[in-house]
């Protein structure tokens, strides 16, 4: 072939793969038009149903009875999807979602001072998939449940993503070390990160790496299932990470020091630092660390990217070391637990007190 040909072969599969891409984004688009269409419509059979209960006309046994009939006309009309069960689900969704929707609205309207009319419900945007507002409508904490819609929706999480996230407690975790004014903002605008200290979560829940409680294990070896559940890792880490390398080496003086993990920050553009430190944290845990983090960004780190982050996992932590080994104005190093084994509802309470 010539190089004639090579071009105009180049330029072909150019022109192809670009027709290719509109059109895979076009069927994305019309998936999620299509999903929140669908959205739309149940919230609507939730509110006539909803409206025709509050006539006051149906007792319980009768409501029950025109759901059923409902059912039956629906599904000869439009076919699967419309039981008695679903049904009620689009009413709960209605009842839960319309007093969230007059909350947002309220909320919005009173922070636009130059307009103090409320807005319209159909401000309001649904815009996940109905599987995931099955989700969502379970969660009874308004703030919580709001946070997770935005997360959900900023992050493209799948429904197992979001079940994860809401089993592994983020909102809570990541409310533990803000004031009441930050933990509202969770709930009005999901995690905003502009700090070092808005990625640190304290504990991590690691139970995807399949350890149990009270298992025996290396450092090395939990390194490597992590690495192996290195999408699940970086789920659990948040927003922005990317993943560098593992066993970073570096040498100075004739020694060789080795990171555990290294990440970068696309947010905060910075290098993330990773230790994994089995049983209690010590204070050579911490001033290793400090000597990580200080190569990094005397040696790697350029002009234009933010300092370094170095996060100790452990087992176990004790606070008054970490204060007393790290300078008042710390804002590069941290300490955080680790859990392999998802808490129950109960420990996590405790949990949360305990760091409180």
């Amino acid at each position: 072939m010539d190089k004639k040909s090579n071009i105009t072969s180049k330029g072909k599969k150019a022109f192809f793969d670009k027709i290719v891409d509109l059109l895979r984004k076009s069927r994305c688009e019309v998936v999620r038009s299509v999903n929140k269409a669908m959205v739309y419509t149940y919230y609507e059979i939730g509110r006539v149903i909803v409206e025709d209960e509050q006539k006051g006309e149906h007792r319980a046994e009768y409501g029950k009875k025109v759901l059923g009939e409902l059912s039956k006309r629906l599904t000869q009309e439009f076919g699967k999807g419309f039981s008695v069960e679903n049904l009620d689900r689009m009413r709960y969704f209605y009842k839960i979602y319309s007093q969230q929707i007059s909350s947002t609205l309220l909320t919005k309207s009173q922070e636009c001072k130059s307009s103090m009319r409320l807005l319209d419900v159909a401000s309001y945007e649904f815009k996940l998939s109905w599987s995931h507002y099955l989700k969502l409508m379970r969660i009874d904490d308004l703030q919580a449940r709001k946070f997770y819609e935005i997360e959900a929706f900023e992050n493209n999480w799948s429904l197992r993503e979001l079940d994860r996230q809401y089993d592994s407690a983020l909102y809570e975790r990541l409310g533990l070390s803000k004031d009441k004014k930050k933990v509202k903002e969770l709930s009005e605008r999901g995690q905003i990160i502009e700090t070092p200290q808005d990625v640190i979560k304290d504990p991590y829940i690691l139970e995807f790496i399949g350890l149990t409680e009270n298992a025996k294990y290396s450092e090395s070896n939990l390194e490597q299932k992590l690495i192996n559940k290195l999408e699940h890792f970086l789920l659990e880490l948040g927003k922005g990470f990317v993943f560098v390398g593992r066993q970073e080496r570096f040498t100075f003086d004739e020694q060789h020091f080795r990171v555990d993990l290294v990440f970068y920050n696309r947010i905060l553009k910075c290098f993330v630092l990773i230790d994994l430190k089995i049983g209690k944290l010590k204070h050579q845990d911490i001033g290793q660390m400090q000597m990580y983090v200080n190569y990094y960004d005397r040696k790697i780190r350029l002009k234009d990217e933010n300092k370094t982050i170095g996060i100790v996992l452990c087992q176990q932590k004790n606070d008054a070391i970490i204060q007393y080994t790290l300078p008042k104005d710390n804002k590069q190093i941290f300490a955080s637990k680790y859990q392999t084994v998802l808490p129950s509802k109960e420990d996590f309470k405790k949990l949360i007190s305990d760091q409180k």
